[in-house]
This record gives structure tokens, C-alpha cells and sequence, in this order.
């Protein structure tokens, strides 16, 4: 049965699936301007710094605060109502809380949402991928340990993409690559927050006038989102990661099957069944064509003549051998997509995208030559940028994962291009963060094993 249906089901019956919502920023709000067009779903609750900055954001998205807005939790689970507060922690334990959807963006803050809605027994939808990007494998475990569903949030990139590598395998495809589209060239990974619209081609002005974050935005610029995205995918999928690094290869969407191929067949690839991400920009800066910057892509393999036959025969556009095909989603929709995890976790107990092992990490690194005494600002910021390497070189190098990388002193000269490691810093020991990740590499001790 559909989810749309058995959505309908809920509503007739009058048992909504009951969300709570951490955090009503920018995706948040575009999950906010679904909700009230969807069956079956009542947001219970919000949680947010600012209530009054998550109040004007519905009204933004076209709500009737004054219809919609309880005085508590119990008030809003009597009426159908959504009530507004400070405290998530009331939120994540209400009893009546079915799925909690953790959107804050602060990947220290959602390791300590996430955990505490297991406790309470929540399924969660984690939009904050930077926390599963250093933690995620662990994530996933306590969440299976406490009997609920941890997910990644489909309409983000990530759960996309998990979606067309689940698609290929289940159709009997054997994945050579999978990732997403982005705008890319190498000196990008030292741009700041001083210097992103110059490279993102877009004024001061115009920024401001668009109230953009200028830190956020150069997050995905500097490769440390993209990085962030994969390391994802990779953990969730078991395909492997660059020895080195993301290529970034550029090509059209026409030309993935191209160059998603081994180099020892004329495409970029280590080996078959890895992550990458495809550049719309060429070396020069020449914009491609028809390019996958927004959207997410799988590349397949034909293992026999007969398959290879028919991707001839219904015209699919295939590499000069005829062997490799690319799926691909041009366009991701993000916030407005993430109901699509909310009812696949609370109707169908699945996760849309879940980490099954450690394959992946992103790694601090050194945008510029460091000192001791400096502060490292985290993604998007001045200091590092995000690498993602494979587990067991990180594991090795005692990497310091990205998301643990802001407001901590560095202890040690760093050179530029140099990744952090646990040693280079003054690190916060007493977060839930930082333990639950010392924890997993723990945890991960043991040799790695890849699935393709």
C-alpha cells in the first residue's frame, strides 16, 4: 500500500502520525509549508531558540497562527494544534510524540536531541547530516537498540541518493558510483565567508538583500557539505570513498556514465562501487551545459550482453561501451521533501537512508597554515574545510572529525592542506558529541569490510 494512502487511513481514523519539530529555520520551514497539505500528519510541537523567529517563519509559509497555536503540548495533542516553545526536551518526551524531526543544523546540539528521543522511545528524522557524518554509524545503533528508526531525511541529497543506489540493487544493478552534482574548482576549498559570493557570483548587496548566511552558503563552496553528503551516503550504502579526497570530475549529465567509470576503462574511479561528486563547472570555469549541480545520480553496470542489448534497444544513454547507465534526479526539493521520512518511518518502520557501518569520515582541514592559540571557526568558516577520506585513514591519522572542528583551540602549528587530528587541538571532552564519537571509533575497532 502507498504511503499516501495509508496516510489517508490516518486521518480518517483519526490517528495522525505525531511530529515534533527541533528547529524552524530555513528547512524546517519548508517542511512547516507541507505539513498543513498533508493527511494524516499533526505537528504537535516546535522547539526553538527563538519561538518568536519559529512563529513568524509559519506565518511566513502561510499558516493561521491563530487557529493553529496551542498554550502546551497536552492543549495541542487535545485540539490538533501546534504549540511553541524553548524546551525540547519536553518535546522529545511527550508521550504522544511519535516521529521527532531534529532540523537544527548544530551537529553537537543533535547528537544530544537524537539520543534523548531514543531514550523516549521516538523515531528520528535527522536533517543535521553534519552529526551523521561523524557519528551517524553509532547513531543508528542506539537507535536500533532502543527499538526505534533513525533516518536521514529524504528531499536532502543524502537520503536521495540512497534511494536510486536501493533502486539499482534492488533491480538486480550492480552500483559502479553514486552522489550528487556540485559547482566546483580546487581553489574553492580555501574560500571564506569574506569571499563566497564573489565565487558563488552573487554581490554583497544582493546577499544581504536575501538574507543569506554567508558561513552556511560557503559550508557547501568550500566542498565541506559535499564531503559532509558523502560521507553519509557512504556509511548508509557501504560504496567507497576516494583514497584522497573527492575528484570532483567535471561532466554534463549526458557524460556521467563517461567518466563514473574505472580509470582503467577511461573514466576517474579507484575501482567500481564508490562515491563521487560531479562538478558543473569545467577546469577554466567554463559552466557546463546541462549540468547535475542540484540533483543526484547512480551509475549501473550491465553485466551480460543481453542486458547490455536492452539498454540499446529502449535508447538509454549509456558510455561508449554500452555497459555503464546513469538514473539521475536533476532537481532535489529539500525541506519540502522530508514527509516523505515521516511517513515512511512511522507507517513502514523504514528509514529513508540509515548507516549500516563506518566506511566514511570527513576530516578537518587546514584552509590556511594555523597557530597555536587560534580558534577553529568549523564548517564554512575561515580556518578548515571538510575532507572526506575512508574511515580506516582517518581511524589511523586520528582525524578531528569536521563537526566537532568550531570554537576549539589549536594546540600546534598546522600547515595549510594539512588534516587535524585529535593531538592539533583542545578539545570540549564533556559533550554527549565528542563521547558518543569516541565511542563509535571505538566501537569500528575491528577491520572494515566494504560491500558493493
Amino acid at each position: 500500500m502507498s504511503l499516501f494512502v495509508k496516510l489517508q487511513q490516518r486521518q480518517a481514523e483519526g490517528r495522525p502520525i505525531r511530529v515534533g519539530l527541533i528547529g524552524a529555520g530555513k528547512f524546517g520551514s519548508m517542511y512547516l509549508a507541507q505539513i498543513p497539505r498533508t493527511p494524516g500528519v499533526h505537528l504537535v510541537g516546535i522547539a526553538d531558540l527563538s519561538p518568536d523567529g519559529a512563529r513568524a517563519n509559519l506565518a511566513r509559509v502561510g499558516w493561521d497562527l491563530q487557529r493553529t497555536l496551542a498554550a502546551s503540548l497536552d492543549a495541542a495533542i487535545k485540539d490538533g494544534s501546534t504549540h511553541i516553545g524553548e524546551d525540547w526536551r519536553a518535546l522529545v518526551s511527550h508521550p504522544a510524540i511519535d516521529v521527532v524531526v531534529e532540523c537544527t543544523g548544530h551537529p553537537i546540539a543533535a547528537v544530544d536531541h537524537c539520543l534523548e528521543a531514543f531514550t523516549h522511545g521516538k523515531h528520528v528524522v535527522n536533517v543535521t547530516v553534519e552529526a551523521d557524518a561523524f557519528c551517524g554509524p553509532l547513531l543508528a545503533l542506539k537507535a536500533q537498540q532502543a527499538g526505534v528508526v533513525y533516518s536521514l531525511a529524504f528531499g536532502d541529497q543524502p537520503a536521495l541518493i540512497c534511494d536510486l543506489v536501493d533502486w539499482a540493487r534492488t533491480c538486480g544493478f550492480p552500483v559502479v558510483a553514486a552522489g550528487r552534482g556540485h559547482k566546483w574548482l580546487p581553489h574553492f576549498n580555501q574560500s571564506t565567508p569574506d569571499t563566497v559570493w564573489g565565487n558563488y557570483g552573487l554581490t554583497p548587496e544582493q546577499a544581504a538583500r536575501g538574507g543569506l548566511n554567508p558561513k552556511m552558503f560557503n559550508s557547501f563552496l568550500d566542498g565541506s557539505k559535499p564531503s559532509i553528503e558523502s560521507s553519509a551516503v557512504s556509511n548508509a550504502t557501504g560504496l567507497g570513498v576516494p583514497s584522497n579526497g573527492l575528484l570532483y570530475p567535471p561532466a554534463s549529465v549526458e557524460d556521467i556514465p563517461f567518466v563514473t567509470r574505472p580509470i582503467s576503462e577511461g573514466g576517474v574511479l579507484e575501482r567500481k562501487g564508490m562515491v563521487e561528486v560531479i562538478s558543473s563547472l569545467e577546469a577554466n570555469g567554463r559552466k557546463i551545459p546541462y549540468d547535475i549541480r542540484m540533483g543526484v545520480w547512480v551509475t549501473v553496470e550491465a553485466e551480460t550482453d543481453y542486458i547490455k542489448n536492452c539498454f540499446e534497444e529502449y535508447n538509454a544513454h549509456t558510455d561508449p561501451s554500452g555497459r555503464y547507465f546513469t538514473l539521475y534526479k536533476r532537481w532535489h526539493l529539500i525541506g519540502l521533501e522530508v514527509g516523505m521520512s515521516v511517513a515512511s518511518v512511522a507507517l513502514r518502520g523504514e528509514p529513508t537512508g540509515v548507516a549500516t557501518g563506518w566506511n566514511a569520515d570527513v576530516v578537518a582541514t587546514a584552509k590556511r597554515d594555523l597557530q597555536p592559540g587560534e580558534m577553529l571557526d568549523g564548517e564554512g568558516g575561515y580556518t578548515v574545510w571538510g575532507k572526506l577520506l575512508p574511515a580506516e585513514v582517518s581511524r589511523k591519522l586520528g582525524g578531528l572529525p569536521l563537526g566537532l572542528a568550531h570554537d576549539i583551540k589549536v594546540l600546534r602549528p598546522v600547515r595549510q592542506g594539512q588534516s587535524l587530528s585529535w593531538a592539533d587541538v583542545a578539545i570540549d571532552t564533556s559533550t554527549r558529541a565528542y563521547q558518543l564519537r569516541r565511542e563509535m571509533e571505538a566501537h569500528f575497532a575491528a577491520p572494515l569490510v566494504r560491500t558493493v
